[in-house]
């Protein structure tokens, strides 16, 4: 199955000037709107939205995934869409790295918080008393 991403609708606002007390929660929630059959393949239209908590921004994402494969697994993604089960992790997979992706770009414009998590440094150790398993033979 072959996935290429469209982004049609980007909105950030940034909802208040200061920084915020405490530590700020990012929500992510994907919604695939329908699936469509098209001659050659499929399109899924989608919208993403990123809601901070205290409310410092929020982030709205609408675009089109257009799906191509072999034609039973575009009816079985079909038929999974009309049974209301979630759609493949691979299609929701590409969403929403390109979503985050276009995402982090916009937050760093509004200097806001970006909607992944960034990698921690100075985590702590494991106890220097325990033999560390070596994988040099």
């Amino acid at each position: 199955m072959q996935i290429k991403i469209q982004l049609n609708y980007l909105s950030a606002e940034r909802l208040i000037q200061q920084a915020p007390q405490g530590p700020v929660h990012i929500q992510t929630n994907v919604n695939v709107v329908r699936v469509e059959e098209k001659e050659a393949g499929l399109i899924v239209p989608f919208v993403v939205s990123i809601t901070y908590s205290p409310s410092v921004a929020q982030i709205n994402i609408k675009g089109e995934a257009f799906v191509s494969g072999k034609p039973e697994e575009l009816q079985q993604l079909k038929s999974d869409y009309d049974a209301k089960r979630p759609p493949p992790p691979n299609l929701l997979q590409a969403i929403t790295t390109t979503s985050l992706v276009e995402a982090t770009v916009l937050s760093r414009s509004l200097n806001i918080p970006p909607p992944i998590p960034l990698p921690h440094i100075g985590q702590k150790q494991p106890p220097k008393d325990k033999e560390q398993p070596s994988y040099v033979a």
